[in-house]
């Protein structure tokens, strides 16, 4: 027993070491450690002692705060929620910048060969993997200290050969790379694009588009072998099969550099395009139609310099909150909504019922985008009239589709979710049935949804293996009495940034927590 005893204080006093340096490195006090982590200062004095016995929950939490993975035991495996449901949310909350303009951005400063710095970036996973990739190829990427401000500086030439393959396969994000290498590789390879489980999204609109400037591709054994004929350029306007997001800012990035004057047709004005747009203004591209489905852009050969831009705040964590303070019947401010981008959302859920009140706006550090202070009041609401399916900007947002599904499962009526995009995201909004909803799948693109929920019910599921969906089952969660369980939810970090504590500060109860 003795033996048993000495081997833990020994492991106790290490960890106590390990903890007080990573402490002192952080400039932090034990007090201040102490009201991060929620305990005494006496509690850490005796985990910095090794006087004290630790949960591996609270091993991670010690690790998350001072930024140690070495004491982050539980982070080797999945990462779970657990919900004490059934209670009212109350106050405020700032909507963070926004995901997909994140990634864009990030993708868009292998165009600038100078230093690029993007202000308030979300510190999420779709984020850290982009950086992994970046980093690889040669990169210098770093937070600034104290700060979610992110420092960009690309090296004269990227060593594309050493690419993290295995980054760059969980996200789809890195079929972004073409528009900007083309300009300056005339062969390159990327390994295939991966990310949220939503069935196959074609990247054909993004090579045809690109052919225009050069850009042959040919998918061979997990990669995109790309080939530049410096001979082809537009010759006359590109036009857009798909009115996608991700299209439009890979055929901007491959204009930018190209010095002519591209048109881009049936363009997508969606909010992360907007902010490209801002962004490569920035870096001295022309850019004509910004807003619109039109956007005529003259680039310019080479790009250096040194330019700081903000993205503008995310609509669809805007959306996410909105559902949030819906299914639990609360009242909560949400601050810095970018209203452009969320009116079609508002008025049809006006049409429902929704009592809300709006502030006067004002500007994003971008200089553009239009926020308002959104106050959500609760009350009854109503099925709408017709079905509520999407549509490109200015319409429904395509991201925004899930949570009215957990809304109108809180409205009296039926109602019809036709997500056409998607070969299967609507199914998971199924998942709901496990906590009480009634949600009748109709086939993989349509549910028909029946409320209001006589009860939302405590339930442990599987979190769903897309980002919406994931945070539609965890909202759920929150107007169920009792504990609930959402395991695995990677899927939700790569799109939120601490959006269980953020959640918590307006009276939630949510626990991170990992299997031992």
């Amino acid at each position: 027993m003795s033996d048993v005893t000495t081997t833990s204080d020994t492991y106790l006093t290490r960890i106590g070491t390990l903890i007080r340096d990573a402490r002192r490195h952080q400039g932090l006090t034990q007090n201040e450690l102490a009201d991060l982590l929620g305990t005494s200062q006496s509690a850490v004095a005796r985990i910095e002692q090794g006087k004290q016995n630790l949960s591996l929950e609270m091993l991670a939490r010690v690790g998350e705060k001072l930024d140690s993975e070495f004491v982050s035991l539980g982070h080797s495996g999945p990462q779970h929620l657990r919900i004490v449901g059934g209670r009212k949310l109350s106050g405020s909350i700032p909507v963070k910048t926004s995901k997909n303009a994140a990634v864009a951005l990030l993708c868009a400063s292998l165009l600038n060969k100078g230093r690029t710095t993007l202000r308030s970036l979300a510190r999420i996973e779709e984020v850290n993997r982009i950086i992994e990739v970046l980093t690889s190829i040669g990169v210098k990427v770093r937070w600034l200290p104290d700060s979610n401000d992110l420092e960009i500086v690309p090296p004269a030439r990227l060593d594309l050969a050493g690419i993290d393959i295995a980054a760059a396969r969980r996200t789809r994000t890195v079929i972004m790379f073409l528009g900007p290498l083309l300009a300056d590789y005339d062969e390159f390879r990327l390994p295939y694009a991966g990310g949220c489980d939503l069935g196959t999204r074609t990247v054909e609109p993004h090579l045809s588009a690109l052919r225009h400037f050069g850009l042959d591709v040919t998918a061979t054994h997990g990669f995109y072998e790309s080939a530049v004929d410096r001979e082809r350029h537009p010759r006359r306007a590109i036009v857009l099969t798909e009115r996608g997001d991700t299209v439009t800012e890979n055929v901007l990035m491959a204009a930018a550099r190209y010095e002519g004057t591209t048109v881009i047709r049936n363009a997508s004005p969606n909010y992360m395009v907007q902010d490209l747009c801002f962004f490569l203004r920035g870096l001295g591209v022309e850019i004509d139609g910004i807003g619109t489905t039109t956007l005529t852009v003259t680039g310019v050969g080479t790009v250096d310099t040194d330019i700081e831009y903000s993205p503008s705040e995310d609509p669809i964590e805007a959306m996410s909150l909105i559902a949030a303070a819906v299914v639990t019947e609360s009242e909560i401010t949400i601050e810095r909504v970018p209203i452009e981008f969320l009116e079609i959302e508002l008025a049809t859920l006006e049409e429902m019922g929704l009592r809300f009140d709006l502030t006067e706006e004002y500007l994003a550090k971008n200089g553009h985008t239009r926020l308002v202070d959104l106050t959500i009041h609760p009350g009854p609401l109503t099925a709408p009239k017709d079905k509520i399916a999407p549509m490109p900007f200015p319409g429904l947002n395509i991201d925004n589709l899930p949570f009215f599904a957990l809304i109108a499962a809180c409205a009296e009526g039926t109602t019809m979710i036709h997500d056409w995009v998607y070969e299967n995201r609507a199914i998971y909004l199924t998942e709901l049935t496990k906590i009480g909803g009634q949600v009748q799948l109709l086939d993989p693109h349509r549910v028909m949804i029946t409320g209001p929920t006589p009860k939302w019910r405590a339930a442990e599921v599987m979190c769903p293996p897309a980002l919406r969906p994931g945070v539609v089952v965890l909202l759920a969660m929150l107007a169920a009495p009792g504990t609930s369980v959402l395991r695995n939810v990677y899927v939700i970090n790569r799109g939120y940034e601490e959006l269980a504590e953020r959640l918590n500060a307006l009276g939630a109860t949510i626990e991170t927590f990992r299997d031992i």
